[in-house]
């Protein structure tokens, strides 16, 4: 049994006070020096909801533009106009600040987001009107507070306070007065997380045109841990996440590998299907708050607006083949063992060229491969260069080694085998899986015929091992599709007309009997 894309959902939430007040940088920077100039000067590089809907890299994401299109703008593009800026494109949505807090709300369960409300009566038909929010989520939200006793909660509850225009319009209460995986912080942090995951598993089960009990097992692969002191990391969000979008017959697990975990879930999500364990299941992965701003001293430094404003989310139908769809080939699997070490060569090595050796393919017969996608935009002015680009030159460096490119070669295949850098700096939100919106496109439409996307992890950062990790997996054309994409018109008529004949045949043939 196969497994196929049958659509794909992405959205981008807009989050300028939240940069201010949850981001790391930014809190880290408090904390240590509260009187600095960086501080100082932030405000005034925040975008408006207008900049980040005319931001190229922005409409790529949300599918108003193609990865293509966005290649043939010149670098930087953040001094740049979009033409296409609606707030919605064929794969989601941006959805401002003011609206995202009242989703909150309605995905809290334990009465801990306390909104002001005369915000809650001014932005609660804007949300009313966003035609992915039903009347279910719209019933969750309550009228509101008085903001005196907002104000009360953040100064004497520990309570995390929410902003719009720098003004306090509400607040998230701590779940428990000692344990610190319930706080306030990280009750917020999760919160905002599970917000956008329901927005994304909204998008991508209209964009699939399958109704909502169709989604049987839901996966979730961000990078945030919900637990409590007890069991720190416990999870459940991609039930918790399935239980706000209606996902009634949905049952699930969250996938963690830090930056890798969309990809090992894909995978998961690929092998359940095939299986026969589950028909529909979704890949889901909401954004992260403390990576608002996270190289925003450097863009201050240089002058730009702060790019890292954005909440990231995505999600992925996966289903029973369906005879046009995509596949995901679970035989050309690329993983970084145990033992593969983190030399550049022998990552790229256990993740692109043995699984294509092992199939007898070459790293040329890869339409496009889909590592790290971050923004350069983002990560240039940081110092980190150009993340994709040098992926892209390690894969051709090794192609070249492996007898599948000629030197000559190797400039030209960034340009025809790599995409341009599009998505948020998120963690795991830019890992692979921004492409597979637009890789959909393309296959479908015929202009490709196999795309691998790479995710990579960072083990290290939880100080449990030294390790590195990633897999990937491959996106081809549907079989079926192709195969009868490559019967013409006449030669189904010839084999009409010779079933037709051989029929007439037997039944002369039983008449004479």
């Amino acid at each position: 049994m196969k497994s196929v894309i049958k659509g794909a959902g992405y959205i981008l939430v807009h989050t300028p006070d939240m940069v201010i007040h949850n981001g790391t940088t930014q809190t880290t920077e408090l904390i240590v020096n509260p009187e600095s100039e960086y501080l100082k000067e932030l405000p005034s590089h925040i975008r408006s909801f207008e900049d980040v809907l005319s931001y190229y890299p922005n409409q790529v994401y949300i599918g108003n533009v193609t990865p293509d299109e966005l290649a043939e703008v010149p670098q930087p593009w953040c001094d740049k106009t979009c033409p296409s800026n609606g707030r919605f494109g064929q794969f989601g949505q941006m959805m401002p600040q003011e609206e995202f807090l009242l989703l909150m709300q309605a995905c809290d369960v334990f009465d801990l987001v306390k909104l002001e409300k005369d915000f809650v009566a001014e932005n609660k038909a804007k949300l009313a009107e966003n035609p992915l929010i039903d009347e279910a989520i719209m019933a969750r939200i309550t009228d509101g507070i008085e903001s005196a006793e907002v104000e009360r909660l953040v100064a004497e509850e520990h309570s995390e306070g929410l902003y719009h225009h720098d003004k306090l319009v509400g607040c998230v209460n701590r779940a428990h007065d000692i344990d610190v995986n319930l706080s306030a912080h990280v009750m917020h942090e999760n919160i905002a997380d599970k917000a956008s995951s329901v927005l994304a598993l909204l998008a991508a089960v209209k964009n699939a045109g399958i109704a909502k009990e169709d989604v049987e097992y839901v996966i979730d692969c961000a990078e945030e841990a919900c637990g409590d002191m007890n069991q720190r990391g416990g999870g459940n969000f991609a039930k918790s996440a399935a239980e706000i979008a209606g996902l009634n017959n949905a049952t699930g697990s969250d996938c963690r590998g830090f930056c890798a975990a969309p990809a090992h879930a894909m995978i998961e999500a690929a092998a359940l299907v095939a299986s026969g364990a589950y028909k529909t299941v979704a890949v889901t992965a909401g954004g992260c708050t403390a990576k608002l701003g996270m190289n925003g001293k450097d863009h201050v430094k240089k002058g730009l607006p702060i790019l890292e404003d954005m909440l990231g989310g995505f999600s992925v139908i996966v289903t029973q083949d369906d005879g046009v769809s995509p596949e995901i080939n679970l035989n050309i699997l690329g993983r970084h063992s145990v033992g593969t070490g983190s030399a550049p060569q022998a990552v790229i090595g256990s993740l692109v060229t043995d699984p294509l050796e092992r199939n007898g393919l070459k790293v040329t017969d890869i339409d496009k491969f889909s590592p790290e996608m971050q923004n350069p935009d983002i990560t240039k002015p940081a110092g980190a260069g150009d993340v994709p680009l040098a992926n892209y030159k390690m894969i051709a460096a090794l192609a070249v080694k492996k007898g599948d490119l000629q030197k000559a070669d190797l400039a030209k295949f960034t340009v025809e085998h790599g995409f341009t850098g599009w998505a948020p700096t998120q963690g795991h939100i830019p890992s692979g899986v921004p492409c597979i919106g637009h890789v959909r496109n393309a296959i479908m439409d015929g202009k490709m015929k196999r795309v691998m996307v790479i995710g990579k992890g960072s083990l290290f950062l939880g100080r449990m091992t030294n390790l590195f990790d990633g897999v990937s997996f491959v996106i081809q054309a549907n079989s079926g599709a192709e195969k009868a994409a490559g019967v013409s018109e006449e030669e189904i008529k010839k084999m009409i007309a010779k079933s037709m004949k051989e029929f007439a045949a037997a039944l002369l043939a039983s008449e004479e009997e």
